[in-house]
C-alpha cells in the first residue's frame, strides 16, 4: 500500500505535492516554485506544519472550524457510523437515521418557520440546489416567468459554474461565464463605497436599489433575493444597520423569496446561532455548511420555510447529489451541533470572548495603515490605506499591499487571510482570550513588518 507519512522531508513532499496536486483558487506555477506549506496536525487554534511551526489559524480552516481542531468526539462518531452505514443514499423513498437525526436538530435550532432540510455536500452546491428550488417553486405556484435571483457585487456563494454565477466575483465570472437570469446590484461597502453619505444614507441607498432593479426587471420575473447576512470572502463586509431592515421591507412587499446565506456566518460565527439572528433577517431559505460540521466532514443543506416545503413536496423535485445527507458527515454534524450546544460554545463566544476580541483587535485601528476596523461576532476585517482621513485605496494593484502583510503574517505563525487590501479574520469560537492575545501581538507585528516593507518599496502612495 503506497503510504505518505508526515515524516517525509518537507521538500519531498513539497516536491509531490507540486508534481501531482492541483490547488483550489491558485496559480500553480507560482505555489509549485516557492513551495506549498504542509500542514500535519492541529489542536484547538493552533496548526502544526511539517517543520515544528505552531500557527495560530485565525481562519478556523476557510471559516469552518467554529469548534477548533481535535475534538476526538467527532472521530469517533464518524468511526462508529462507518462501521454501521458507511453510506446509503436518499433517493428512492429511502433515508438513514442520520439524516432524520440531523434534520430534525436543525429544524429546531433554525429561526422561525425554517422546519425542513434538503442536503448537499457543499456550500456551492447548496446554493446550485437554491437556484433550482426557487425557480421550481415558482412554476408550481403557476409562475414560470420568476425565474430571475438577485445578488451583489462582491458576494460569494460558491465555486460551482451556477454558484459563481450567483455570486458577484468578476474574476470568477470571467472564468466560468454566466447563466441567464441572474442579476447583480452593489454592496453595502461603506468604506469602499460610501463617497460623502453617512454609513445609515448608505446602507438604505445600496438596500433601495433591490427595489429598483425589482421594477426594472419587472416584479412578475423576480424569483428571490441573495445575501450573505455579513459578506465574508469579500471582506467581511458589515452592513450599516439600516440595510437589512430595508432588504425585508422589499421582499416582502414584492413577495419575493429571501435567501440568507449563512455558509459563513452560521454557527455561531457573529455571536449567535445564526447570522440572521444577528441581523435581523428573516429568510426563507437558509444555506448552511462548514460550521455545520466544524469542517470535519463534507455537508450542506438547504433549510427551508414550512411555505416553501409545502409547495416542493408537491412536485417531483428532479435534483439531489450522491452523498445529499452522507450518514457519515450527517452523524458528524449532529455530534459537532450537540458539543456546541451542551458545551455553551455559541452563547460563550457571543457573550465573552467576541466582546474581547472586538475590544483587543479595534486596538488595531491606531496603527498607521490602518483604516478602517469591522467586526461582528468572530469575524472581523482591517482596511489597509495610505490616508485614513480620505479612506484613500493605494495606488498598486489591489491586494498588493495585502497579499505582502499575509505574508508578513505567516511568517509570524499567523493565519490571517487578505481579500484585497483588507485582512480579515474569523478565528475558532473556542479560542480563550490569552489565545486572543496572542494573535493581536502577532497581527501588530505582522502590519509593522509591512508598513516598513511598503514604505521600502516604495508603494505607501494614495490612488489618485
Amino acid at each position: 500500500m503506497n503510504k505518505i507519512t508526515n515524516h517525509m522531508p518537507t521538500e519531498e513532499l513539497q516536491r509531490l505535492d507540486a508534481a501531482h496536486h492541483m490547488h483550489p483558487f491558485t496559480t500553480g506555477d507560482e505555489v509549485n516554485a516557492k513551495g506549498a506549506r504542509v500542514i500535519t496536525r492541529a489542536k484547538g487554534v493552533t496548526l502544526t506544519d511539517s517543520e515544528g511551526n505552531e500557527i495560530l489559524d485565525a481562519m478556523a480552516g476557510l471559516w469552518c472550524v467554529n469548534l477548533g481542531y481535535g475534538r476526538e468526539e467527532l472521530a469517533e462518531v464518524a468511526a462508529r457510523q462507518m462501521k454501521e452505514l458507511p453510506y446509503y443514499n436518499t433517493f428512492f423513498q429511502t433515508t438513514h437515521v442520520p439524516a432524520i437525526a440531523l434534520s430534525e436538530r436543525l429544524a429546531q435550532l433554525a429561526p422561525g418557520d425554517l422546519n425542513h432540510v434538503f442536503y448537499s455536500g457543499s456550500g456551492s452546491e447548496a446554493n446550485d440546489t437554491n437556484i433550482r428550488m426557487v425557480r421550481t417553486y415558482w412554476a408550481e405556484k403557476g409562475k414560470p416567468e420568476k425565474t430571475v435571483i438577485i445578488s451583489r457585487h462582491n458576494a460569494y456563494h460558491g465555486s460551482t459554474v451556477a454558484a459563481s454565477a450567483l455570486g458577484g466575483m468578476s474574476g470568477m465570472h470571467a472564468q466560468s461565464g454566466m447563466i441567464p437570469d441572474i442579476h447583480h446590484i452593489n454592496q453595502p461597502n461603506w468604506w469602499a463605497e460610501g463617497g460623502d453619505m453617512s454609513p445609515e444614507e448608505f446602507g438604505l441607498a445600496r438596500a433601495q436599489e433591490l427595489e429598483a432593479a425589482i421594477l426594472e426587471l419587472g416584479e412578475g420575473r423576480v424569483a428571490a433575493f441573495i445575501g450573505e447576512p455579513v459578506q465574508g470572502a469579500g471582506g467581511v463586509v458589515i452592513p450599516p444597520e439600516t440595510y437589512w431592515p430595508e432588504i425585508q421591507r422589499i421582499c416582502d412587499k414584492y413577495e419575493i423569496l429571501l435567501i440568507a446565506d449563512e455558509v459563513i456566518c452560521g454557527f455561531g460565527r457573529t455571536g449567535n446561532w445564526f447570522g440572521c439572528q444577528t441581523l435581523g433577517i428573516k429568510p426563507d431559505i437558509m444555506t448552511v455548511a462548514k460550521g455545520l460540521s466544524s469542517g470535519y466532514a463534507p455537508i450542506s443543506a438547504s433549510i427551508v420555510s414550512d411555505e416553501v416545503a409545502t409547495v416542493m413536496n408537491g412536485c417531483e423535485f428532479n435534483h439531489g447529489y450522491t452523498y445529499s445527507g452522507h450518514p457519515v458527515s450527517a452523524a458528524v454534524a449532529l455530534e459537532n451541533l450537540r458539543i456546541l450546544d451542551e458545551e455553551g460554545i455559541v452563547e460563550t463566544a457571543g457573550r465573552e470572548t467576541a466582546p474581547y476580541l472586538k475590544e483587543r483587535f479595534e486596538s488595531l485601528g491606531d496603527h498607521p495603515m490602518v483604516g478602517d476596523v469591522r467586526i461582528v461576532g468572530l469575524m472581523g476585517s482591517l482596511a489597509l490605506t495610505p490616508d485614513k482621513t480620505t479612506r484613500a485605496k493605494f495606488a498598486s494593484d489591489a491586494g498588493t499591499v495585502g497579499f505582502m502583510c499575509r505574508e508578513r503574517c505567516f511568517a509570524n505563525n499567523l493565519i490571517m487571510r487578505h481579500v484585497g487590501d483588507r485582512m480579515v479574520i474569523s478565528p475558532p469560537l473556542v479560542i480563550t482570550k490569552a489565545e486572543i492575545d496572542t494573535l493581536i501581538e502577532r497581527a501588530r507585528t505582522a502590519l509593522d513588518e509591512a508598513y516598513e516593507e511598503v514604505k521600502a518599496a516604495g508603494l505607501w502612495v494614495a490612488a489618485s
